[in-house]
Order: structure tokens, then sequence, then C-alpha cells
């Protein structure tokens, strides 16, 4: 599909190395293909070799640009008065647990009390979404037996390397890579084998291969939870968030980009097969720990919506980033989310079933008919 005239050369993309619509679209060539008639390029933020655009991924300051991934980042953006808006949502079934080391005798939620957790701290980022992560997983399975944080020690675990890493520039490749993937929770693990913490935190695509090395215990299985407030974190919900002078000056270009998305989501669903292939290289992992790190529902999970547990989930998560001080101002996040490019691409999903159906009756019509 094309757009009539756009003043637009260049938009821009990013997605955190966990399963989306957004990834698999961008595998497939699609976005790229819905804009190459218009004479707009579409490019990944690794695309520049600029820090300051790549750092787009956290603060959201570059123009024109798309993100799918964690949302303290894009809470974060909101709260300091950047233009960015939230046009979809998912809530994404991954690993996220709380482990400890064979033979330390925390088996369960209540031996928790008075253990030392691990809490990692990022040196001199933005929003240190890891540290708020962590934080919230501690403090909500706790609530679960009746603790809080005066019934246990966090151990401050300061981490000097940032979390956007040197890398060759890359026209579609994520901003973050496997050696980078494979070393997110160095820091805890260290100190959970040394001794100095007695628990740790992790979620994501590496957290089972982290456990077996570890050989850890699960304390709590977070993922998991009946009540799935107690899940509520960065991943869940993710958000997919646009910058908001695109979406009022050239709406009909954001709703072709997320047609896109919502066609990804819909292949993911018939092919997951060939699903898993892709999600294994976003993630960063072999195919083989996939179903060890989401669950087998993923790709049901994919297609963005604004449904309104989500939405609730989101003001659960933006709440409790202001409530603990890593974002400094609150907003409305009602007002944050504009539900007139999904609504749309959904219209424009519609109309392609309807044509594609038309040439189908058109060619399987007999002859003379």
């Amino acid at each position: 599909m094309s757009s009539s005239t756009s003043s637009i050369d260049r938009l821009w993309y990013t997605r955190c190395p966990v399963p989306t619509a957004s990834g698999i679209a961008i595998h497939h060539g699609w976005i790229a293909a819905e804009f190459a008639a218009d004479g707009i390029t579409v490019s990944s933020l690794r695309a520049s070799a600029d820090r300051e655009v790549r750092e787009s991924h956290f603060d959201h300051r570059q123009l024109n640009s798309f993100r799918q991934g964690g949302n303290a980042p894009p809470i974060w953006s909101r709260s300091e008065g950047q233009d960015v808006v939230v046009v979809g949502l998912t809530w994404l079934p991954q690993y996220q647990s709380l482990l400890s080391l064979p033979g330390s005798g925390i088996q369960t939620v209540r031996d928790l009390k008075g253990k030392r957790l691990a809490l990692p701290r990022r040196v001199g980022e933005k929003i240190d979404f890891w540290r708020a992560s962590a934080l919230q997983a501690y403090l909500q399975v706790l609530a679960t037996e009746g603790l809080g944080a005066e019934d246990v020690s966090f151990v401050d675990l300061p981490i000097s390397t940032p979390y956007i890493q040197a890398q060759k520039a890359s026209s579609s490749g994520s901003l973050f890579d496997a050696r980078q993937s494979a070393s997110n929770a160095r820091a805890e693990a260290f100190a959970l084998i040394r001794g100095d913490v007695d628990v740790l935190y992790h979620y994501g695509a590496t957290g089972p291969a982290l456990q077996e090395f570890l050989g850890a215990h699960v304390v709590a299985d977070i993922a998991h939870h009946p009540d799935t407030r107690v899940a509520v974190n960065n991943g869940t919900p993710n958000v997919l968030s646009v910058s908001g002078e695109l979406v009022r000056e050239h709406p009909d270009l954001v709703a072709r980009y997320l047609l896109q998305v919502l066609r990804a989501a819909r292949w993911a669903r018939s092919h997951p097969r060939e699903a898993d292939s892709i999600i294994a290289r976003e993630v960063s992992v072999v195919d083989e720990w996939l179903p060890d790190a989401f669950d087998a529902q993923i790709y049901d999970n994919l297609e963005p919506s604004l449904r309104p547990d989500l939405v609730n989930a989101l003001k659960l998560r933006k709440d409790f980033l202001l409530a603990h001080g890593f974002i400094r101002n609150d907003f409305s996040v009602d007002d944050w989310i504009q539900p007139g490019p999904l609504a749309a691409a959904h219209a424009l999903l519609r109309q392609l079933d309807e044509e594609q159906g038309a040439q189908t009756k058109e060619f399987a019509a007999p002859v003379g008919a």
C-alpha cells in the first residue's frame, strides 16, 4: 500500500531482544517494502554510528521512530516530557524467576526473610530498567507472603558497562547482540557464586540457560503466578511506542507500519516453527531454549492491542516506577495512549483481506463464467 504524499524520507525503528511482531516483520522485510514505493527508507537505530541516535532506544528522542519492547524506557521518556505515544501493548509470557543455589536452604518465598537479594545498578544510565525490574519482582513476590523490604537486605551491585555497547552499523540489526545478552546477569551470578548474595532475579530468554548453568533452585516462578499482578514488570506489558509528531502529522504512515506488525503477528500464529527460528535469532538463544524461556502460547500474544487489562498493567508499572524514584514526574497513562493508529491498521488489514479474497474468487471462477 502506498501513501499519497509525505515529507518523510526516513523512518527509524528499534526493538528489545524479546519476541515481537515487529522483529518478525523486520526479518521478512515487510516494513521496508511497505514504504519503498514512497521513497522512504526504514532503518534500525543501529544503522547510525551516532551514539545519540542509538540512545533513542531509551530516551525516544529520534524523530519519526518506532520502538517495541520493555516499558520502563518509554515510561521514563514520557515522564521527562518527551513527545512519545503508546499505540499498542502485548503481554509477553516469558521466563521470570527468583533463583537460589542448591544447598542454600532457600526453597520458598517464606525462606527469603533475612536473606540478601542481589540488586544490580548500572552506573550513569538514564533509566536503569534492570534494577527497577529486580526491585519490583522482589517486592511483589515478598508481598505474596506478607513480607516487605524491611524483611530482607538488598545488596547493591554497581555495573559500569552501558546497556548499549559499541557495535558495527547494521540497517536492520538489533542494538543488543548475543554477547551482551549472555553477560546481562554476570554481576548477579558472580555475587551468588561467591556467596555475597543469597538470591538473584532474572527474566527473559537467557534465564533458562542461567538457571541450568548455576544448577539453581527456582524460589519463585513469577511468570506463572496465579495473580498476574505479581508478574507485572518491564516486559509485562511490552510497549509499542511512536514519536508523537509522526502520529499527529502522518497518521497514515503509522497505520501502515502497524499493518505490517499485525500481519507478522498473524503469520507467527500460523507458522510457529518458522517463527521459532526468527525469535531465537532476535533473542540470541538457540531454539532449544525457547520452550523454557517463553510459554507455548507466545504466538497468541504477539498481536498488539489496547485491552483494558494491559492498560491497567501499564498503569501499575508506571506507578511503581514513580513510587520508587525511577521516574520523577507523574502523568496520565490514559492520555498517553493513542488508539487511532491501531484502529486504522486493523481497517487496512480488513481491506487487504477483502482484496485478496476477491482475487481468490476471480482466479477460482470457471472459464466463461
